[in-house]
Formats: structure tokens, sequence, C-alpha cells
């Protein structure tokens, strides 16, 4: 393995600062996706396995100044409950109408648009503004009027060919199982990193600096290499296999990224005012300054925060500097305790971005690379941005590498 960083895991990494768990990068993953169960299992990590205390799960919105509560039966911004969507203050009356109406809408099928489009079409403007864009900014960090409908929401997308309507298709699909939505490890998501590591063979700390056939440089040196796994930013791929394929490395690079940062600020919970009644809070751009979304991280999860503390995990704007992100806290949150820690952590041209046409590009590179077959691409750029994504793309370029090796 060849690792340019100093530690193994990428974003993923948790520090613990006064028994308060602090996540570098995700906080956890969707328990529908069974690819990360599947390693934490083969590592023997399945009984440090949690899930969100979804019972407290309220998510709230800041519309003018103040924060409103999600309505309940909302899944994404789709209405599945009539009844809470109407007492709300969260959308006007046009919106309201607006979602009523979406109910009898007959399937159709349309090119790849942008989520903004997709949304619109269905909910109207107001939905995209105060739902849509806050709710895929905590997870794409992104621009719904850029991102593809087809590759972030590619659920809805095959509701509104089969039924039309999102919310009658919602209504009529099979009511989900039970458990928690996003799951988690008791100690952090770094401890899968801690048990994957005495797997690894050998770490060879450096960079990657040229690709070709049947082998690889490193810090100067040539590595024999008869099969490569390319688990890096497609810019970075993109570098590599330039001089062999630069029509591959223009896709690649046509893959656009944002920045991720967190700022996690600890408080002392005696000092602390706010009931912290939910999971968070998110801040629509029309609201926005520096903070895009908060983490309320003790109500989220068990075995993460003290009794004697309060954590937020701030999810904030590339230039955002803890003081103004604080201050904003403090506006929306109601509160005056100061923080008895800080920890940032930055994470530069990290979010892979899936604007429209994305699932075209990922074909078409797919399509080239057949001519490579020891060359094999991985990461979050490709077909889906979450751990249990890139595990499973992990393991499927293992299989064809033992697969390949068998011959």
């Amino acid at each position: 393995m060849i690792e340019r960083q100093p530690r193994l895991g990428g974003v993923i990494g948790t520090e613990e600062v006064e028994g308060c768990l602090i996540e570098a990068g995700p906080d956890s993953y969707l328990a529908a996706k069974p690819a990360a169960l599947e390693l934490i299992r083969e590592v023997g990590l399945e009984a440090d396995v949690i899930g969100s205390n979804d019972a407290r799960r309220i998510t709230y919105i800041l519309r003018n100044g103040r924060l409103t509560p999600m309505p309940d039966g909302l899944m994404m911004m789709v209405p599945t409950k009539a009844w809470p969507l109407l007492k709300s203050p969260l959308l006007g009356w046009g919106s309201k109408i607006r979602m009523a109406l979406e109910l009898f809408r007959r399937p159709a099928a349309h090119p790849d648009r942008s989520v903004s489009e997709f949304i619109a079409d269905h909910f109207g403007q107001e939905t995209v503004d105060y739902l849509a864009e806050p709710l895929l900014a905590g997870v794409y960090g992104g621009d719904p009027a850029t991102l593809s409908a087809n590759s972030t929401l590619t659920r809805f997308v095959e509701m509104e060919k089969s039924t039309g309507s999102l919310s009658r298709a919602m209504l009529q699909a099979p009511k989900h199982s039970g458990g928690s939505l996003f799951k988690t490890l008791k100690r952090g998501m770094g401890s899968l990193v801690d048990a994957l590591q005495p797997r690894v063979t050998e770490v060879i700390h450096g960079e990657a600096e040229a690709l070709e056939p049947g082998r690889v440089r490193v810090n100067g040196e040539w590595i024999e290499a008869r099969q490569v796994i390319l688990a890096c930013p497609a810019y970075e791929a993109a570098r590599l296999i330039e001089p062999q394929e630069p029509d591959v490395a223009a896709l690649l690079n046509a893959i656009d990224y944002t920045t991720a940062v967190t700022i996690a600020f600890g408080f002392r919970r005696p000092e602390f005012t706010h009931p912290l009644n939910g999971f968070g809070l998110l801040v629509p751009r029309k609201e926005r300054r520096a903070l895009v979304a908060c983490t309320w991280v003790g109500t989220k999860f068990d075995h993460r925060v003290p009794e004697s503390h309060a954590l937020l995990r701030c999810f904030v704007t590339g230039d955002a500097t803890p003081d103004a992100v604080l201050d904003e806290l403090r506006n929306i949150m109601r509160f005056s305790a100061d923080p008895v820690f800080v920890r940032t952590s930055r994470w530069t041209r990290s979010m892979a971005q899936y604007t429209v046409g994305h699932a075209d590009r990922i074909r078409e590179i797919d399509d080239r690379m057949q001519t490579h077959p020891n060359v094999h691409l991985i990461g979050n750029a490709y077909q889906g941005i979450g751990i249990p994504d890139c595990i499973r793309l992990a393991n499927q370029a293992a299989t064809r590498i033992t697969n390949r090796l068998a011959i």
C-alpha cells in the first residue's frame, strides 16, 4: 500500500478529548447499505455497532432566523403525512398545495437534470430552498443547481419513471423494517481503521509519482505492480493516467470537488443552556453566513459525549473561522457558554460532486478503462460517496484482481 498521509484511513479518524469522541470525517454510515456492516463483521467489531437514537430524531431548519423542526413524515424532501406538513410554518401555503397536487402526477422519464430542477418540478422552488438545498449541502457539500438528480436522487428518479408522484410512490413502498437509519461504532469510525491496519502487510509512505504498465514510481523509485488500485480523488487518478489515457484523464478531471470543513465545540454541560432536543440543525443558503449544519452529537448517538459535556459538530463554509461559527451558533441557539475545547478538521477537495451528466461520464470512464484491466479506480468519485459505497467498490476491485490472478 502506498499512502501519502502519515496515517491510514483518509478522512476517517476519531479523536477523544475530555471523554468526547470527535469524528474528523464521517460519523456514521447508512444502515440500508450492507457493505459497511459486512466489513465490520469481518474485522470482529460487530458487537460495537450502535444505531442513531431515532426516537429523538428532530432536525431543525433555520427560517427567518428561527429554528423550525422538519415536519414528521418527510422522507428527505418528500412528504408522506399531510397533517404535520399542514401545521408546519417551514413552507408556505403555495408549496403545501403544490405538494398535495403532486400526488396526481403520472409516470414520466426525463434526461438527467439538476436536483433543483427535479425538486422544483415536483414540489416548487421553496422546497428546493428550504429542504433540498440544506439537506444535500450537509451530505454533498454541493449546489443542487449543479448536482445530478440521476446520480444523487436515484431512487426518486426511478419513482418518477414508474409512478409519477414521489409522495404516492413512498406511500406505496414497503415500510421500513425498523432499526436505526444510521449506524456507527461505539469508539468512533476511526476504530474501523484501527482494526483494519494490522491486516495491511506493508505501507510505503509517499506519493505515487508516475504509473506505467506493470510498475509505479514512488519517492523516485520504481515498484513492480501487476495490479494497481487507485483509491484516490479523481483528479489524482487523472494525473497518473494521463500519459497513457488522456481522454480518461479529461473525464476524471471533469469530476468537481468541494472542500469539507468541520469544527467541533465542546462545552461544560452545566454552563450550556440549550436542551439539545434533537439531532441538530441545517442552515439554508438563503440564511447562511458561515454555518451549514450542526450535529448535536450526544443526542444523535450514545457513547459519544459524557454527561458532563455538550458537543456540537459543525459543518461550515471553507473560509469560516471558529470565532465566526461560534458567534453564529450563539445567535441561532441562544446560549452564551464558552467552549472548553475546539477542534477543526479540513479536507481540501475531498467531496466529489456528482454534477449533471455524472452517470454518463462514469460509464465512459469504465468503458475506456477496459483496455487497462490491471488498473482499478475506486473512491467516492464514482458510484456513491458514503463509506458503504467505497467499501463495495473496493470489494469489487479485489474480486476482479483475484479472478485475474487465478487465471
